[in-house]
C-alpha cells in the first residue's frame, strides 16, 4: 500500500494512502476551478462558487482531503487570481468554515441543520474576511466595505449548496 508520512491533528492517523492523495488533488483542482473561474468583483477581492463546492465536499467525501481541498484550492486562486496577499487569511478562513460543516451537519444531514450549518460557515468567512481586510489594509472602514459582498456571497453559496447537495447524495458512492 503505497502511503506518505504526516501527522494530523487529532486523528492520531499518520499516513494518507494514494487513494485520499489522489482524491485530495482531484478536491483542490474542484475547488480552485469554482473559486476562481466565476468571479465577480466585490471591494477588496472577488465573489465566486468556492465555498458551494467546499461545503459540499466536506459533506460527501472523506473529511482529511475535504479540508485539505478547501484550504489549498482557495489559497492557489489567490495566488493565481493576483491576492497572494490574501494566501495565509483565507487557508486559516476556509479550513474553519469547512470544519464548522463537517462538526454541524456531517452526522445530522437534515436540511434545516445543514442549512444552519452553511450560514454559520458564511458568516464565519464574513467576519473572518472583514477583520482581515481591516488588518492588512490598516483600514476598519475597508474591512467593512467588504462585509455585505461577502455575506451576500455565503448567502449564494448556501444556497447553490443545498440545491446540488440531495442530487449528489444520490449520485456519490465513494
Amino acid at each position: 500500500m503505497n502511503t506518505i508520512s504526516v501527522q494530523t491533528i487529532r486523528t492520531g492517523k499518520t499516513h494518507w494512502s494514494a487513494r485520499e492523495l489522489c482524491l485530495a488533488a482531484v478536491m483542490t483542482a474542484v475547488v480552485f476551478l469554482a473559486t476562481f473561474v466565476p468571479r465577480i468583483p466585490i471591494p477588496l477581492g472577488y465573489a465566486h462558487l468556492g465555498d458551494a463546492a467546499i461545503f459540499l465536499l466536506v459533506l460527501l467525501l472523506p473529511s482529511r482531503p475535504a479540508l485539505l481541498a478547501a484550504c489549498l484550492g482557495s489559497a492557489l486562486s489567490d495566488l493565481l487570481g493576483g491576492f497572494a496577499l490574501w494566501i495565509l487569511p483565507t487557508l486559516l478562513i476556509k479550513f474553519v468554515m469547512g470544519y464548522l460543516v463537517l462538526k454541524l451537519a456531517r452526522k445530522d444531514s437534515s436540511i434545516p441543520r445543514t442549512a444552519i450549518a452553511f450560514l454559520l460557515a458564511s458568516l464565519w468567512m464574513t467576519a473572518g474576511y472583514t477583520l482581515f481586510g481591516a488588518l492588512l489594509y490598516a483600514s476598519l472602514s475597508a474591512g467593512l466595505a467588504s462585509a455585505p459582498g461577502l455575506f451576500l456571497e455565503g448567502l449564494i453559496n448556501s444556497g447553490a449548496a443545498l440545491l446540488l447537495l440531495p442530487v449528489l447524495r444520490r449520485n456519490i458512492h465513494l
